[in-house]
């Protein structure tokens, strides 16, 4: 019989320019914020208030590294997203209110089961196995400070782009994605926010390298084995 109590390590990110890291808290996601990815996904995105999901705290994977493909999955796709860190937090906060409460953004990628997640879906389950597992969200060293309202953001597979959008089409801004957020939790420094991805997601297969980039800050690059 264990006696001791565990200690656990709180996940961590890079802060570019830092030797600091950013503890992260909690992993919250929005689905479907692009238009153009609702509706390759099925859904109209005309009438979609944003939803949300969760990734463990350490499912966080830092850039340059290689990750052994998941198991229980035949296809494994990718979902590059602009991520919020947030420094400060709090409840029924108001868009206006966000700004100040953001530490920085980086680029993430979204790892997803999408079989396991088409299975769910068809059961009407749950689909936490999809998209929380080990090593599912790849993310980019923080750069300090709120992110642009617009600018490019694309993926790319052994360097072949597959993903390419402009985070001036997203459905939610950034404000309104924390502040609809805060309305049905609480939120809080060291929380993470993926904001949704562009049209063009799709599979990833062994030994392929994968890139997410967005202007102004450093990549996200991973491979499989």
């Amino acid at each position: 019989m264990i006696q001791e109590v565990p200690v656990l390590q709180v996940p961590t990110i890079c802060i570019a320019d830092s030797t600091a890291r950013f503890p992260v808290r909690r992993i919250f996601c929005v689905g479907q914020n692009y238009a153009a990815h609702a509706r390759e996904m099925g859904s109209d995105p005309n009438r979609r208030p944003p939803f949300f999901f969760c990734k463990p705290s350490d499912a966080v994977v830092a850039s340059g590294l290689r990750l052994p493909y998941p198991p229980m999955t035949s296809d494994l796709q990718h979902e590059v997203e602009l991520v919020i860190a947030l420094g400060e937090g709090g409840a029924d906060i108001a868009p206006h209110d966000v700004p100040a409460l953001i530490f920085g953004h980086a680029v993430g990628i979204d790892l997803t089961r999408r079989d396991l997640q088409a299975e769910a879906k068809k059961a009407g389950r749950p689909w936490d196995m999809s998209k929380g597992f080990d090593r599912s969200a790849p993310i980019g060293p923080l750069r300090k400070g709120p992110p642009p309202g617009a600018g490019p953001i694309s993926l790319a597979v052994d360097g072949e782009t597959r993903q390419r959008g402009d985070l001036g089409d997203m459905i939610w801004s950034v404000p309104d994605i924390v502040s609809c957020l805060s309305a049905y939790v609480a939120v809080a420094a060291g929380d993470l926010i993926f904001t949704g991805t562009p049209a063009g997601v799709g599979p990833i297969h062994r030994g392929q390298e994968v890139r997410g980039r967005i202007a102004g800050v450093e990549d996200i690059v991973v491979t499989f084995e």
